[in-house]
């Protein structure tokens, strides 16, 4: 392996210092012959972890491969992402499980640790194998069917007795469908009526997640809640936290950055599920991410190939891409506003996520010893995003044409650079 020496950066606690990286990890002397970098004006952070990302391989490479999605990730900071289960086939045994890991590791670019979905087929009926998929190779302890909402309470609570032993996380997108119609795209309110889009109520969000955390709180198992978008599911979140319940909860960048508005034009980029929010639950989710009530950011990528977004809105897949612009947004929200540090930056999108998942080698802290994994940022540069520009095989990118901070410098993963601007 290559060494490095990563002079006069400043670390997440605002301290200034040079870093030794020899043999994928941090070191307490200058490795001879090492690469210098000279990182003067640049801020370290552990490398990212995203716990919540759609790879599409295997079986919609025309939208995403590992490979491509992995680049875009490293492109965005990240060291390591979850691969959420809904591919084609579906994550469901161990052998699709181990598949998507063997393609995160040819590609190089990043860790990629596969989801397992909860329920075979993510149809919501039997319980997928799961067991078999934790004792894999692929060593699964995070669940979800996320894109579809576990809607039979027993089923649910029999999920979480399953992973309770090895103490695995079931990671739900909360959305009850029967409060909306099929064809719901939209935040029910003004706008959605005044367009004519089939609204998703609030309650439809937080009616699930106030179900779940009882299940978790009966069956003691840990329960995740993905993408969480309202004002009311915040509250029950952080009910549940004084309860003592064992509930961690996600925010999205598009979440804390993008409001309705955006659909005025029926630009299908931006439909996503949950669906963007109006300013009260907005500030409602940026208070819950500042005060730590929603635990971590994770992207919710997902990319799309263009014969699945242009059609009529109604009609259009959900989904947009995340991981290239999801630090810029974190830093152009919440720390250039002054409602984060850099150093809890780094806890809600290396550490937390990491412990979340246990990600073994991730989230660890920049100190001798520990993994290589780190992002070198520049907080000073901005750029305006270019879709054409991304990694990623799909375009359908909601920050294009917006002058937004340009951070990513460096990435490196267990000492290896995955990216350099």
């Amino acid at each position: 392996m290559s060494s490095h020496v990563i002079s006069s950066v400043t670390l997440p606690d605002d301290t200034v210092t040079d870093l030794f990286v020899e043999d994928g990890r941090f070191v307490a002397e200058r490795p001879v012959g090492a690469e210098v970098i000279d990182a003067a004006g640049l801020r370290a952070l552990p490398g990212l972890v995203d716990l919540h990302v759609h790879l599409r391989e295997p079986g919609r490479e025309d939208a995403e491969t590992v490979a491509s999605g992995s680049l875009a990730a490293a492109r965005g900071g990240f060291t390591a992402v979850f691969a959420m289960a809904n591919t084609q086939p579906v994550t469901d045994t161990a052998e699709t499980a181990e598949r998507v890991l063997d393609l995160g590791a040819a590609a190089g670019h990043c860790r990629v640790f596969p989801i397992g979905a909860i329920t075979k087929g993510l149809a919501g009926k039997e319980l997928s194998e799961m067991l078999l998929m934790h004792r894999s190779r692929a060593q699964v302890t995070v669940f979800s069917d996320d894109g579809s909402c576990v809607m039979d309470a027993g089923l649910m609570r029999r999920a979480l007795e399953w992973v309770k032993p090895f103490d695995g996380v079931l990671a739900q997108h909360s959305q009850d469908s029967s409060l909306a119609g099929p064809s719901a795209c939209c935040h029910e309110g003004e706008l959605s009526g005044r367009l004519g889009l089939p609204g998703w109520p609030p309650v439809a969000e937080s009616v699930i997640i106030a179900r779940d955390v009882a299940l978790a709180e009966a069956t003691g198992s840990r329960l995740h809640v993905c993408h969480i978008s309202t004002a009311e599911g915040v509250d029950v979140v952080r009910w549940a936290k004084r309860r003592g319940i064992r509930v961690t909860a996600e925010a999205t960048p598009h979440h804390i950055y993008l409001d309705t508005s955006n659909l005025s034009g029926y630009d299908t980029t931006f439909k996503v599920n949950p669906p963007l929010r109006t300013d009260e639950h907005i500030e409602a989710v940026r208070e819950a991410l500042a005060d730590g009530t929603i635990d971590i950011v994770a992207t919710d990528h997902a990319p799309h190939a263009p014969q699945d977004k242009d059609h009529a809105f109604v009609d259009a897949r959900p989904g947009m891409l995340g991981l290239e612009q999801a630090l810029a947004v974190v830093q152009e929200v919440m720390v250039d506003t002054g409602r984060l540090t850099w150093a809890q930056v780094a806890e809600r999108m290396s550490h937390a996520p990491a412990r979340i998942g246990r990600a073994e080698g991730h989230g660890r802290p920049i100190a001798v010893g520990e993994p290589a994994n780190l992002v070198l940022l520049d907080p000073t540069r901005r750029a305006v995003v270019d879709r054409a520009a991304t990694a990623s095989r799909s375009h359908n990118n909601p920050y294009h044409g917006r002058d937004l901070p340009d951070p990513v410098e460096l990435t490196m993963w267990q000492g290896r650079i995955t990216h350099r601007r």
